[in-house]
């Protein structure tokens, strides 16, 4: 049996789970509060998403920016980051690569959850974007029997109901995150360059072969806009995760899959029309990253960006203008992160805890800690 029927029935039975009554109505959330007072400036107004298993469970949350858990959906497996249409106040929980399911919903609680259906021959890799008008949903897919990537293309109209409708190449192996440029029309996919077979887990299968790359795309066409490539001496360094900044450019966070004692830079920043800038900011900051970063975010005024390292246990801050590395915070096991109302950054971590930090404060402030609980890896401003 497929695993996609597989994941279906198990997430119809976890929504049959959830109450009968609310499922009636297409409300499939669950509503808790916790105490305590906002730390922050505007910090409790503030929404995010994120996938976590709690108590054994496998959930996707809206939380606030004190932690308290605002609506809880139930997942068929461990969920990884989201598609987000704000304007219409709507989201795609994604499955850890390699994901075989996908889940739409709105943040009210008022409609009934949407299950997409994955393509045969393909899998999701955990990321994707809405198109500005809300028509479309992009995803980053696996198309593993020809072991190339694909933007699965997903009819999010009002009665579109996500049916996939189409894909577009993207010109590479192994995307992972797909950010929407500030123009609208254009998307920028992060080739990882590692070739994955779901049969084999995660696995990688080209090791002497990899070609990580950044390629624009034309969401309208599928067109190759500009594509991008690291030195071949750096081959080895998967580009994993990205953030725009203030400026409109695409800054990429990397996980080196060469030996252990190699270090290279692991964060970069792109300007369309010019070759990738690497940084690497002091020695002990790029040694503490211990050749991985998890998730990136930037600033509310655009200036700037996060990179958090959960091996390594920091969170690093970098000047989006220069590239100048601005320090690091200690954050054990911290990968999701996203910006605050008040300045700085919330983060996650595996730990059950939620902190604030930013550059210039040597320790993190925790906001919330849930026993039983581990945020994944990304932790999304909605």
């Amino acid at each position: 049996m497929p695993l996609m029927e597989i994941d279906r029935r198990r997430f119809l039975a976890l929504l049959a789970a959830s109450g009968a009554g609310a499922l009636a109505t297409g409300l499939a959330w669950a509503r808790s509060a916790a105490d305590g007072a906002a730390p922050l400036p505007g910090i409790g107004a503030a929404r995010y998403l994120a996938a976590r298993q709690h108590a054994g469970r496998f959930e996707a949350a809206l939380l606030d920016g004190q932690g308290r858990d605002q609506q809880v959906l139930p997942l068929p497996g461990r969920g990884h980051s989201f598609a987000i249409d704000a304007a219409r106040g709507r989201a795609v929980a994604f499955g850890r690569q390699p994901g075989f399911f996908a889940v739409a919903f709105d943040v009210a609680g008022e409609q009934a959850l949407q299950s997409l259906d994955v393509a045969p021959g393909r899998h999701f890799f955990g990321h994707g974007v809405y198109s500005p008008d809300g028509q479309l949903m992009l995803a980053t897919e696996n198309d593993y029997e020809a072991g190339r990537g694909v933007l699965g293309i997903y009819d999010a109209s009002p009665r579109g109901a996500y049916r996939r409708v189409g894909e577009f190449s993207t010109y590479g192996v192994g995307p992972h995150e797909v950010v929407l440029m500030p123009d609208g029309g254009t998307v920028c996919v992060a080739n990882g360059g590692i070739l994955t077979h779901p049969d084999y887990g995660k696995l990688q299968l080209n090791a002497d072969t990899m070609q990580p790359s950044l390629a624009y795309i034309d969401i309208a066409s599928g067109d190759l806009l500009e594509q991008v490539y690291l030195d071949k001496a750096l081959s080895r360094l998967s580009i994993r995760h990205m953030v725009v900044d203030g400026t409109g450019a695409v800054w990429f966070g990397c996980q080196h899959t060469g030996p252990a004692h190699e270090q290279p830079a692991l964060v970069g920043r792109h300007r369309r029309g010019a070759a990738p800038d690497l940084f690497t900011g002091a020695s002990d900051v790029l040694r503490s990253m211990r050749n991985y970063v998890g998730s990136l975010a930037v600033s509310h005024d655009g200036l700037t960006v996060a990179t958090s390292s959960p091996v390594g246990g920091l969170v690093a801050y970098w000047d989006a203008q220069s590239g100048r590395c601005l320090g690091s915070t200690p954050v054990f096991d911290g990968c999701g992160v996203a910006p605050a109302p008040a300045g700085g950054f919330l983060v996650s971590s595996g730990e059950g805890v939620l902190t604030y930090s930013m550059a210039g404060r040597e320790q993190a402030q925790q906001i919330a800690r849930t026993d039983g609980l581990a945020w994944d890896n990304h932790l999304r401003r909605f």
